[in-house]
Protein backbone atom coordinates (compact mmCIF):
# COMPACT_ATOMS: atom_id res chain seq x y z
CA UNK A 1 0.00 0.00 0.00
CA UNK A 2 1.29 3.28 -1.14
CA UNK A 3 2.14 5.37 1.97
CA UNK A 4 0.05 8.15 2.82
CA UNK A 5 2.25 11.72 3.53
CA UNK A 6 0.41 13.69 6.53
CA UNK A 7 0.65 17.45 5.95
CA UNK A 8 -0.15 17.89 9.60
CA UNK A 9 0.96 17.87 13.15
CA UNK A 10 1.06 14.76 15.24
CA UNK A 11 -1.47 16.82 18.03
CA UNK A 12 -3.78 17.78 14.66
CA UNK A 13 -3.68 13.66 13.92
CA UNK A 14 -4.26 12.74 18.03
CA UNK A 15 -6.99 15.30 18.06
CA UNK A 16 -8.33 14.28 14.95
CA UNK A 17 -7.98 10.30 15.49
CA UNK A 18 -9.41 10.75 18.71
CA UNK A 19 -10.99 13.99 19.54
CA UNK A 20 -12.11 15.37 23.25
CA UNK A 21 -15.34 16.37 24.51
CA UNK A 22 -18.02 15.63 21.30
CA UNK A 23 -21.43 16.18 22.25
CA UNK A 24 -23.03 12.92 21.64
CA UNK A 25 -26.47 13.73 23.37
CA UNK A 26 -27.04 17.34 22.90
CA UNK A 27 -29.99 16.65 25.51
CA UNK A 28 -28.66 15.23 27.97
CA UNK A 29 -25.55 17.51 28.45
CA UNK A 30 -27.93 20.27 29.15
CA UNK A 31 -25.94 23.41 28.19
CA UNK A 32 -25.90 26.86 29.87
CA UNK A 33 -25.01 28.03 26.37
CA UNK A 34 -25.16 27.05 22.83
CA UNK A 35 -23.39 28.46 19.45
CA UNK A 36 -23.82 27.68 16.00
CA UNK A 37 -22.08 29.12 12.89
CA UNK A 38 -21.53 27.51 9.25
CA UNK A 39 -24.03 25.76 7.04
CA UNK A 40 -24.46 22.69 6.83
CA UNK A 41 -25.04 23.14 3.02
CA UNK A 42 -21.81 24.17 2.18
CA UNK A 43 -20.41 21.04 4.14
CA UNK A 44 -19.04 23.20 7.36
CA UNK A 45 -21.12 23.51 10.54
CA UNK A 46 -20.39 23.87 13.93
CA UNK A 47 -22.33 23.51 17.04
CA UNK A 48 -20.59 24.49 20.78
CA UNK A 49 -22.51 23.58 23.58
CA UNK A 50 -20.98 24.95 27.16
CA UNK A 51 -21.27 24.75 30.97
CA UNK A 52 -20.65 27.64 33.25
CA UNK A 53 -20.25 28.28 37.12
CA UNK A 54 -22.63 30.85 37.24
CA UNK A 55 -20.23 31.93 40.23
CA UNK A 56 -17.37 32.47 39.16
CA UNK A 57 -17.95 33.20 35.96
CA UNK A 58 -15.76 30.12 34.01
CA UNK A 59 -16.41 27.79 32.08
CA UNK A 60 -16.44 24.09 33.13
CA UNK A 61 -17.41 22.31 30.43
CA UNK A 62 -17.23 22.52 26.61
CA UNK A 63 -19.02 20.33 23.91
CA UNK A 64 -18.93 20.26 20.57
CA UNK A 65 -19.82 18.66 17.19
CA UNK A 66 -19.32 19.63 13.39
CA UNK A 67 -20.07 18.24 9.92
CA UNK A 68 -16.18 19.30 8.67
CA UNK A 69 -12.70 18.24 7.65
CA UNK A 70 -9.66 16.81 9.72
CA UNK A 71 -8.25 20.67 10.25
CA UNK A 72 -11.68 22.18 11.76
CA UNK A 73 -12.37 18.61 14.06
CA UNK A 74 -8.66 19.04 15.41
CA UNK A 75 -8.92 23.03 15.99
CA UNK A 76 -12.42 22.53 17.80
CA UNK A 77 -11.34 19.31 20.04
CA UNK A 78 -8.39 21.23 21.34
CA UNK A 79 -10.28 24.57 21.70
CA UNK A 80 -12.70 22.62 23.67
CA UNK A 81 -9.90 21.47 26.23
CA UNK A 82 -7.79 24.97 26.01
CA UNK A 83 -11.51 26.38 27.39
CA UNK A 84 -11.99 24.21 30.58
CA UNK A 85 -11.47 26.50 33.43
CA UNK A 86 -10.71 29.80 31.73
CA UNK A 87 -13.35 33.07 32.33
CA UNK A 88 -16.00 33.86 29.69
CA UNK A 89 -14.35 37.02 29.13
CA UNK A 90 -11.21 35.43 28.02
CA UNK A 91 -12.57 32.56 26.24
CA UNK A 92 -14.23 35.34 24.34
CA UNK A 93 -11.27 36.76 23.08
CA UNK A 94 -9.75 33.45 22.13
CA UNK A 95 -8.58 33.63 18.69
CA UNK A 96 -7.68 31.30 15.68
CA UNK A 97 -4.11 32.12 16.14
CA UNK A 98 -4.30 30.71 19.24
CA UNK A 99 -6.05 27.54 18.33
CA UNK A 100 -3.40 27.11 15.67
CA UNK A 101 -0.51 27.96 17.78
CA UNK A 102 -1.94 25.09 20.46
CA UNK A 103 -1.91 22.59 17.48
CA UNK A 104 1.33 23.21 16.59
CA UNK A 105 0.15 24.55 13.57
CA UNK A 106 -2.30 23.94 10.42
CA UNK A 107 -1.18 24.58 6.55
CA UNK A 108 -1.67 27.80 5.53
CA UNK A 109 -5.05 27.41 3.31
CA UNK A 110 -6.61 25.18 6.25
CA UNK A 111 -6.56 28.23 8.97
CA UNK A 112 -9.73 29.23 8.14
CA UNK A 113 -10.91 25.94 9.37
CA UNK A 114 -9.84 26.78 12.87
CA UNK A 115 -12.71 29.89 12.91
CA UNK A 116 -15.48 28.01 12.78
CA UNK A 117 -15.18 26.89 16.53
CA UNK A 118 -14.21 29.84 17.69
CA UNK A 119 -16.98 31.66 16.09
CA UNK A 120 -19.87 29.00 17.42
CA UNK A 121 -17.68 29.53 21.30
CA UNK A 122 -18.21 33.28 20.88
CA UNK A 123 -22.14 32.71 20.07
CA UNK A 124 -22.58 29.85 22.69
CA UNK A 125 -21.13 32.70 25.58
CA UNK A 126 -23.16 34.94 23.66
CA UNK A 127 -26.62 32.63 23.97
CA UNK A 128 -24.90 32.00 27.80
CA UNK A 129 -25.37 35.58 28.77
CA UNK A 130 -28.81 36.01 27.20
CA UNK A 131 -30.42 33.31 28.86
CA UNK A 132 -28.95 34.52 31.99
CA UNK A 133 -30.43 38.32 32.08
CA UNK A 134 -26.63 39.49 31.58
CA UNK A 135 -27.92 41.60 28.60
CA UNK A 136 -25.37 44.16 28.63
CA UNK A 137 -22.58 41.65 28.39
CA UNK A 138 -23.69 40.51 25.03
CA UNK A 139 -21.08 41.66 22.11
CA UNK A 140 -22.63 41.51 18.79
CA UNK A 141 -19.96 40.89 16.18
CA UNK A 142 -21.52 43.97 13.53
CA UNK A 143 -20.65 43.56 9.92
CA UNK A 144 -19.60 46.86 8.22
CA UNK A 145 -20.03 46.79 4.13
CA UNK A 146 -16.86 48.15 2.52
CA UNK A 147 -18.42 47.84 -1.32
CA UNK A 148 -22.15 49.45 -1.52
CA UNK A 149 -21.84 47.94 -4.87
CA UNK A 150 -21.40 44.10 -3.92
CA UNK A 151 -22.82 44.73 -0.56
CA UNK A 152 -19.47 43.10 0.72
CA UNK A 153 -18.68 43.32 4.32
CA UNK A 154 -15.78 43.36 6.13
CA UNK A 155 -16.10 39.85 7.48
CA UNK A 156 -16.60 38.52 4.02
CA UNK A 157 -12.95 40.02 3.31
CA UNK A 158 -11.72 37.95 6.61
CA UNK A 159 -13.17 34.82 5.24
CA UNK A 160 -11.96 35.63 2.09
CA UNK A 161 -8.21 35.70 3.72
CA UNK A 162 -8.85 33.39 5.99
CA UNK A 163 -9.85 30.96 2.67
CA UNK A 164 -6.40 31.96 0.86
CA UNK A 165 -6.63 35.29 -0.91
CA UNK A 166 -3.61 37.58 -0.58
CA UNK A 167 -4.19 40.23 -2.99
CA UNK A 168 -6.49 42.63 -3.82
CA UNK A 169 -7.14 40.37 -7.30
CA UNK A 170 -7.30 37.22 -5.63
CA UNK A 171 -10.14 39.35 -2.85
CA UNK A 172 -11.85 40.36 -6.12
CA UNK A 173 -11.74 36.68 -7.71
CA UNK A 174 -12.96 35.21 -4.44
CA UNK A 175 -15.97 38.18 -3.86
CA UNK A 176 -16.33 40.78 -6.41
CA UNK A 177 -15.26 43.35 -3.77
CA UNK A 178 -14.45 46.62 -6.06
CA UNK A 179 -15.85 45.17 -9.29
CA UNK A 180 -17.86 47.75 -10.14
CA UNK A 181 -16.81 51.59 -9.25
CA UNK A 182 -13.67 50.52 -7.61
CA UNK A 183 -14.03 53.37 -4.85
CA UNK A 184 -13.64 50.52 -1.77
CA UNK A 185 -9.68 49.42 -3.22
CA UNK A 186 -7.92 51.52 -0.51
CA UNK A 187 -10.51 50.55 2.09
CA UNK A 188 -10.51 46.85 0.95
CA UNK A 189 -6.26 46.66 0.85
CA UNK A 190 -6.49 48.13 4.20
CA UNK A 191 -8.37 45.56 5.44
CA UNK A 192 -6.56 42.98 3.26
CA UNK A 193 -3.13 44.09 4.94
CA UNK A 194 -4.72 44.10 8.59
CA UNK A 195 -5.83 40.38 7.98
CA UNK A 196 -2.93 39.11 7.00
CA UNK A 197 -1.48 40.88 10.23
CA UNK A 198 -3.99 39.32 12.47
CA UNK A 199 -3.72 35.69 11.29
CA UNK A 200 -0.68 34.79 9.37
CA UNK A 201 1.87 37.27 11.15
CA UNK A 202 3.92 36.97 14.10
CA UNK A 203 2.80 40.05 15.96
CA UNK A 204 -0.66 41.55 15.71
CA UNK A 205 -1.39 44.80 13.61
CA UNK A 206 -2.79 47.87 15.57
CA UNK A 207 -6.07 47.18 13.67
CA UNK A 208 -8.19 48.54 10.52
CA UNK A 209 -9.41 52.22 9.99
CA UNK A 210 -12.82 52.35 10.88
CA UNK A 211 -13.36 48.07 10.97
Amino acid sequence: MEKVNWIYTDKVLEHFMHPKNILVDEEAFQADGRGVTGNIKCGDQMIVAIKVDRDRGVITDCRWKTFGCASAIASTSVMSEMVKGMKLEDAFRLSPRDINKELGGLPEHKIHCSVLGDKALRAAINDYYERSGLHDRVEKEEARVVCTCMNITDHEIEDAVLEGARTYYELQEKTKVGTVCGECKDDVERLLEFYKNKHFCATNAAGPVNP
